[in-house]
């Protein structure tokens, strides 16, 4: 079959594959994930908003969607790139294939590219921008496209993925635990363990203040995770500020662990590629134990600004480039993590961190 879509990098690379999902054109931030399964649950993520998704595993479609792996109400990725993609499925309980499932969301996709490159192009290169395109292959018009796509550096995203109204999750009357979540883009598997060891959640839009989700008379405070560039969260950050002054406990994932350490004094910077996937080695400092773990973030904390403040203790560390994966401010009941241990799609090593922060609460 006569390839029909076109890739284009920022740095001016270009490749040739077949149409996936609906025929149009989407721009958005290339990354990748090394994730073998789960692509469902990938997608969904609100902290993929705006991003373009190399899937590394060869085949991607071959056991079609259910409802039940969606992390959130719609997908959240601007367009997706695999090698060899699958219209059949052999999972009984699925409902869609996953072409179906894309036309339905509208997403724009890629099959076809040879992705070991893509991927080995971008690990050397650092992240950049691209554009899908099912409607035109002319590389000079598809490039004046692209250059209007905003870097991620600077970009706020997660007022654009939260809660517009707050809602509640588990039972108010039973539950021995209320948590008050600041929703960032959180994943539902993050709700659902809570939800699971006796707490109820109320989710608040991400620019709520501390006084209006303190009015709830929470036991404890949940940062989530999200999309985009911490550093211009100066709202997020104040409230963090204001929770840790009350002395209450706290908690954050991800985007969460990000303004965690903002809210302390140290500063956040853009990986070159980040980490996306779901085997990354972590060791916990404070056990000794390693964790095998699931992560997607581009961003992450200054290592030596934690070395350097006094508030911060790193318990957390990536065993394969030494980034900071997790921390706890000394005198304080908080504590977060830059990976997810929700681990959904992933393995379950790192759940007990919910048990240690209903034990806080």
């Amino acid at each position: 079959m006569k390839p029909n879509t076109a890739l284009l990098l920022e740095d001016g690379s270009f490749f040739l594959g077949h149409s996936i999902g609906k025929i149009g054109t989407t721009t958005g931030e290339l990354c990748f994930n090394t994730g073998m399964t789960g692509y469902q649950e990938i997608y969904t993520d609100p902290s993929y908003f705006g991003q373009i998704i190399i899937n590394t595993v060869a085949h991607v479609g071959n056991y079609g969607t259910i409802a039940e792996d969606n992390e959130s109400k719609q997908v959240q990725i601007a367009g997706m790139v695999c090698n060899q993609f699958s219209t059949n499925y052999s999972r009984p309980q699925a409902t869609h294939s996953l072409q179906q499932y894309f036309e339905n969301a509208q997403l724009v996709g890629i099959s076809g590219i040879d992705t070991r490159a893509l991927v080995q192009h971008i690990r050397n290169k650092g992240s950049m921008n691209a554009i899908i395109s099912s409607e035109t292959i002319h590389k000079e018009a598809l490039a004046e496209q692209l250059a209007k796509t905003p870097n991620m550096k600077g970009l706020e995203l997660a007022s654009k993925v939260s809660t517009t109204e707050s809602y509640l999750l588990g039972d108010e009357a039973t539950a021995k635990y209320r948590i008050a979540v600041l929703d960032l883009g959180i994943k539902r598997n993050i709700l659902l363990n809570f939800v699971e060891r006796g707490a109820v959640c109320k989710v608040f839009p991400a620019q709520t203040s501390f006084e209006e989700m303190k009015k709830w008379q929470p036991n404890g405070f949940f940062i989530s995770n999200g999309p985009g560039d911490p550093a211009p969260m100066d709202y997020a950050t104040q409230t963090v500020k204001t929770i840790l002054d009350a002395n209450l406990p706290l908690f954050g994932i991800c985007l969460g662990h990000q303004i965690l350490a903002q809210a302390v004094g140290v500063n956040t910077f853009k990986m070159h590629n980040g980490h996306r996937g779901l085997n990354h080695p972590v060791k916990n400092i404070i056990t000794g134990r390693c964790e095998i773990t699931s992560q997607n973030h581009g961003f992450g904390v200054v290592r030596e600004d934690i070395e350097r403040n006094t508030q911060v203790e790193i318990t957390h560390l990536n065993l394969n480039d030494g980034s900071i994966e997790g921390i706890r401010i000394r005198n304080k009941k908080a504590f977060s993590v830059q990976y997810h241990p929700e681990s959904s799609p992933g393995p379950h090593d790192s759940r007990y961190l919910f048990d240690d922060f209903m034990a806080m609460l």
